[in-house]
């Protein structure tokens, strides 16, 4: 594609999710996709220093047996995570150097900025700090991962328009959702002239196994292509994207992603309409008609994580898959510090603020008997 110099195909291979054999990662399998993907002509990968095991397993699978100058390397900096003071954020780097054997980082992002997580990286100064590790040669390109509102990406990228990509969560099923806004995030990062690098395309592998009805739009249009090819193919067909990054967990989704992306030029105007015609019928099904306004969180006496706790319920409505929900359930409402559904008092205040006038309480002992039983 060109974007910053580099020579990039459209889609990425994501360390994320790697093959596992008796609960560690499958470095053997690992080197078999890697050869795969450098013979089908893509580059790009993609780990972090927050992926256990990732960074060692690429360093054994990539860096220990090609030249250097035939991939790209990327990794990330989660400074939010148990660093106390600026030298354990920067210390990261020097783990990922020695992990990765790499020498230096193609792409180098600071990791998943949004709502609590930005401070630390204005805290411990690491904006400069990146661009220093930039000047010295060891980061080719600085850029950041973005989960949050367009709000909040508009004055991140306000205040350091030195920062040359971002990386954003898109997929068909969040392009227009309330609480993800994949295209109001995109359309954030264009405004600002900066390319993009797609995450969760395939939404961690939910859109692979849609609902039916999504299913059947996909299957009597194209009945050999996978469904998770759609997902894929939507993401890497808009402009200005980088790469998509696929967290490929076996040979076989790596074979699959080859097939239809090798060649890639763009959707038709049919299969954006196929598209589009998926996301009217996700549209369809019934959820609990939230907005995370939020309105509820501000009234209630227990702090309990209501929009997230809805959220994780439209999960399991959408995609029928437990375990992805409780993931959910877990992310939106634990780790951001608020109390479980199952700590209502049922006080109703909640239900005096919703202008979406939801049965907030009903709602709260669903998700108790569904996800937290």
């Amino acid at each position: 594609m060109g974007y910053l110099g580099e020579d990039i195909k459209k889609l990425g291979f994501g360390l994320m999710r790697l093959p596992q054999k008796e609960g560690v990662i499958d470095v053997e399998q690992t080197k078999e996709m890697v050869d795969l993907f450098l013979d089908a002509g893509f580059t790009y990968f993609d780990t972090a220093w927050a992926y256990a095991g990732s960074e060692d397993a690429i360093r054994q699978a990539l860096v220990e047996r090609y030249p250097r100058d035939k991939f790209q390397l990327a990794t990330k900096n989660a400074a939010w995570i148990n660093c106390k003071t600026k030298e354990e954020a920067y210390a990261q780097f020097d783990t990922s150097l020695k992990q990765t054997g790499a020498g230096y980082f193609d792409f180098y992002l600071l990791h998943n900025l949004g709502e609590a997580r930005s401070h630390y990286f204005d805290d411990y100064d690491m904006w400069n700090w990146v661009q220093e590790k930039k000047e010295s040669g060891l980061i080719k390109h600085v850029g950041f991962s973005f989960h949050s509102t367009p709000e909040e990406l508009d004055a991140i990228l306000n205040s350091h328009p030195e920062m040359e990509f971002v990386q954003l969560q898109i997929n068909y099923a969040d392009w227009d959702n309330p609480v993800v806004q994949s295209r109001r995030c995109y359309e954030v990062a264009r405004k600002h002239g900066k390319p993009v690098i797609i995450m969760e395309p395939v939404k961690g592998g939910m859109l692979a196994t849609p609902p039916e009805s999504v299913v059947d739009i996909f299957k009597k249009e194209e009945p050999e292509a996978s469904v998770a090819s759609w997902a894929v193919r939507f993401a890497a067909d808009l402009e200005g994207v980088i790469t998509v990054l696929s967290g490929m967990s076996n040979i076989e989704q790596m074979k699959d992603n080859l097939s239809y992306m090798r060649e890639f030029k763009g959707m038709t105007d049919s299969q954006k309409e196929m598209i589009q015609k998926a996301q009217e019928e996700l549209a369809r099904i019934p959820l609990i008609p939230c907005t995370t306004c939020n309105y509820c969180a501000k009234v209630c006496p227990k702090n309990i994580g209501i929009s997230g706790s809805f959220m994780a319920m439209n999960y399991l409505t959408l995609y029928n898959d437990i375990a992805a929900a409780k993931g959910q359930e877990g992310w939106l409402v634990g780790s951001h510090g608020k109390a479980k559904a199952s700590e209502c008092v049922q006080c109703g205040k909640c239900e005096e603020a919703c202008p979406q006038h939801i049965a907030i309480r009903e709602k709260l002992r669903l998700v108790c008997d569904e996800l937290l039983a």
